[in-house]
């Protein structure tokens, strides 16, 4: 099911994989995730590498090797069935192949194990995947401005996005928190980011742990005349953030997005209202 899932998220897709193969971050990813096949099957290199097949074939899987790509399936099913976004289903692919390639290139030789693990090094070292840069309507907060906007008007309600730019979970949460940002936002109801990664200050007062043992990246917190109402995920006793799915279904439910954004609605007309008469007693 969870193979089937990601198949059919991945065809859903495809228009847009193909904008994300030409980047240099899915192109080198996509070159260190093929590298142990190619070093496998290249005639001229292929025969000189060591095999425990029976015929002698080093141009060809043993068993071992099978028995490791076959269990890097089944680990690969598992993590897409939580994964939410495209984004999450091919990076959960890409990384556990490098994790079974490494396995397999020390096995087949310690030499080509250190250069495979030197370049998996380098790579994490200074590619970082592509920031979500599409459409949304989200005030990107600073040390400096957080406090004053969340408390400038008691009557608006902000929905803030604590991130960090390295957290793979929150590359995968943007596109999902934009899109809610398109359809919900209005004036009784905005949307907010700040990287709490720059700024530790911020992490400590609201309470949102950057460690990656925590668990917290993405958190969503609600605020309301600039006091926090909720957030999720909830945090336990030890600062672990309690397990729960950061999707687009569940933030509409939990934070009662729907009716939220009727009543801003309901603001924006007296605003209006508001407006329309102070200008008719003006021209008067």
């Amino acid at each position: 099911m969870g193979l089937l899932t990601g198949l059919c998220t991945f065809l859903y897709h495809l228009p847009q994989i193909y904008k994300w193969l030409l980047k240099p971050y899915y192109i080198t990813s996509f070159l260190l995730t093929i590298s142990f096949v190619v070093v496998r099957k290249t005639p001229g290199l292929c025969e000189h590498l060591v095999t425990q097949r029976e015929d002698g074939n080093s141009c060809d899987f043993d068993w071992r090797e099978l028995e490791i790509l076959m269990f890097l399936s089944a680990i690969v099913m598992m993590k897409n069935r939580r994964a939410i976004t495209v984004e999450q289903h091919i990076g959960n692919l890409l990384m556990f192949t490098k994790v079974a390639n490494c396995i397999l290139f020390f096995r087949m030789d310690i030499r080509f194990g250190i250069l495979y693990l030197a370049l998996c090094l380098a790579f994490v070292m200074t590619c970082q995947p592509p920031l979500y840069m599409g459409p949304e309507y989200i005030k990107y907060f600073s040390d400096k401005t957080i406090d004053e906007e969340l408390q400038r008007d008691s009557r608006v309600t902000w929905l803030v996005e604590f991130y960090a730019n390295w957290s793979s979970d929150c590359q995968s949460f943007a596109p999902i928190f934009a899109n809610l940002s398109l359809n919900y936002n209005c004036a009784g109801l905005r949307f907010g980011k700040i990287d709490i990664g720059r700024y530790e200050e911020i992490s400590k007062r609201y309470r949102v742990s950057t460690s990656p043992l925590a668990k917290q990246l993405p958190s969503v917190l609600l605020f309301q005349g600039g006091r926090e109402i909720m957030r999720r995920p909830m945090v336990d006793s030890k600062g672990r953030a309690v397990s729960w799915t950061m999707n687009e279904e569940n933030i509409i439910r939990e934070f009662n997005l729907n009716e939220l954004f009727q009543k801003s609605k309901k603001l924006n007309k007296s605003r209006d209202t508001a407006l329309v008469g102070y200008k008719t007693r003006t021209e008067q």
